[in-house]
């Protein structure tokens, strides 16, 4: 065996413990596939040493500039990200190899008390750094006839969780699936409805990336995909490229696959644009026939671009800061 056979792949990942947590496990699987030793690599992106606000910074690629600059130079062999952090356009010298088995992709509610959403006081202190859930948690607080605080946050999971353990907030809300990951699920009091609060698109999944000279390397990686997730997310992204909006941009999506008699038939697509303060959301959904083989990401992209259009004439546009008509 040659030396490129047999020595370790360096998997690029951000130094926080969720990144660290989620690139153990594909580096678990990366080595039970290949039989080669898998060695994490650290490196420090933009997102993670910058004290502003997510939305002040732009939200799009502060997690990822730096790890495909390490792909790129050869410094690394894969990169593994979350999917929500990656911006929609995809660069031709770079693969997505990978994007594995999604996981809960809800948002959880961590409260004092054991409290749920609704059971929250009337101005209860909400932190959360993403419009998207400000807008969404805003609008089901005017719904119950309250209203609560979302109060800008950033740091680790940890340090979100802290706030509500020291009485410094009353919740916070955060991927239920970056909880799973480190293991703290348990301090969930509510994981959220999609009815009520749709996720970012692409949340709960994980992007596998290689140069795209690599392609020995993507074609083992290629082993990991899920088709299913791929195209759940695949629409959804579509939707938000669509909206030509960034992960800072106030828009929720998801998409499931139906099953019938254990077959996949149809992709349905929910989508949600809205102020931040909750008083107008434009939310609609629409379902079209699921991919018919696995790398036919056609279906899914077309759905997400016609689901886009629908949103912009219901008035998305003016909604998002981010464009105008």
């Amino acid at each position: 065996m040659n030396d490129s056979t047999t020595r370790a792949l360096r998997l690029g990942t951000r130094r926080s413990k969720l990144a660290m947590a989620q690139s153990g496990q594909v580096a678990e699987a990366v080595r039970a596939l290949t039989g080669r030793p898998v060695e994490l690599v650290e490196i420090t992106t933009y997102g993670d040493t910058s004290r502003e606000h997510l939305a002040q910074i732009g939200g799009t690629g502060v997690f990822v500039s730096a790890l495909r600059d390490a792909l790129l130079s050869g410094e690394i062999d894969f990169a593994v990200h979350s999917l929500k952090d990656l911006p929609t356009a995809q660069p031709d010298d770079l693969t997505l190899a990978a994007i594995p088995v999604r996981e809960d992709p809800r948002d959880a509610l961590i409260a004092r008390d054991g409290l749920t959403f609704e059971e929250l006081p009337d101005g209860a202190r909400v932190g959360t750094g993403s419009p998207r859930r400000m807008a969404q948690l805003n609008a089901w607080a005017r719904s119950l006839g309250r209203s609560v605080e979302a109060v800008p946050i950033r740091g680790n999971i940890d340090t979100r969780i802290g706030f509500v353990e020291k009485g410094e907030l009353d919740a916070v809300v955060l991927a239920a699936a970056g909880l799973t990951r480190i293991g703290r699920i348990d301090v969930a009091t509510q994981l959220l409805s999609p009815d009520v609060v749709l996720p970012a698109p692409g949340q709960g999944a994980l992007a596998i990336e290689c140069a795209a000279v690599n392609a020995d390397l993507a074609a083992q990686l290629a082993e990991l995909d899920d088709p299913d997730t791929r195209a759940a997310v695949t629409a959804e992204r579509s939707l938000l490229a669509a909206l030509e909006a960034g992960c800072s941009a106030p828009v929720g999506a998801l998409a499931d696959l139906q099953v019938d008699e254990q077959a996949v038939t149809e992709l349905h697509l929910r989508g949600v644009v809205g102020t931040t303060d909750g008083s107008t959301l434009v939310h609609l959904s629409t379902t079209g026939h699921a991919p018919a083989t696995p790398d036919d990401v056609s279906v899914p992209l077309k759905l997400g671009r016609e689901l886009a259009a629908e949103m912009l004439a219901k008035g998305a546009a003016g909604l998002m800061g981010e464009r105008a008509l």
